[in-house]
């Protein structure tokens, strides 16, 4: 138990410079996003920007968290660019009595300024894929570029910026856990706990 506890301790550490890195990468200036991607977890939380064409036709749904007490979805649509293979934009929150009428968008070219978020992978009790009426789990940009009709799509989903509007984008936000020091003070109380146990034991034992 007190190896247990001086692991999270250590893991505390690693968090902490993990999350202080990406605070510093998220506040940068927004630089193009590439056409080639060769290292993508390099670029996740990073602030871009990404110039093509909506393809609206394209656009999917994904569960969202309620916001403001209004149940809804977030809408995906593959951004095609003419210097590389398309990009997923996040768009936003849509509330659900408006899904419809959000999955259009801009004609024309046009340039999305947002943060180039790796996908997360499943949670062990998380569905994968979509759900009956058409709703995706999570975003996956391989499997919903192959439902798309598109040969590839980068690596990354990119976080369109707050618009003000419908689909209303999205502020920047790291969603990391750190909780390795409750779990430190957990294990080495325990430990306490342990050691205080075993005492009484011999205590009375010996009695």
């Amino acid at each position: 138990m007190l190896a247990l506890g001086t692991w999270q301790v250590q893991r505390l550490g690693w968090k902490q410079e993990l999350i202080g890195r990406i605070e510093q990468r998220s506040h940068a200036a927004p630089v193009p996003l590439p056409a080639a991607i060769d290292e993508a977890p390099a670029w996740d939380f990073r602030p871009v920007t990404v110039t093509g064409r909506f393809l609206t036709d394209k656009s999917m749904l994904t569960l969202a968290r309620p916001q403001q007490g209004r149940i809804g979805y977030e809408l995906v649509t593959p951004l095609e660019r003419a210097d590389g293979p398309p990009v997923l934009i996040n768009r936003g929150f849509v509330p659900m009595d408006r899904k419809d009428a959000a999955r259009g968008g801009p004609d024309g070219t046009v340039t999305v300024t947002g943060v180039a978020r790796l996908p997360q992978p499943p949670g062990w009790f998380q569905p994968d894929g979509r759900s009956a009426d058409g709703v995706w789990m999570r975003i996956d940009t391989a499997a919903m570029a192959a439902a798309a009709g598109l040969p590839s799509t980068v690596p990354l989903v990119v976080e369109q910026a707050p618009t003000g509007g419908v689909p209303a984008g999205i502020p920047p936000r790291v969603e990391l856990p750190n909780n390795h020091l409750q779990y430190a003070f957990t294990w080495y109380s325990l430990a306490v706990v342990l050691l205080v146990i075993y005492g009484i034991s011999q205590w009375r034992s010996r009695r």
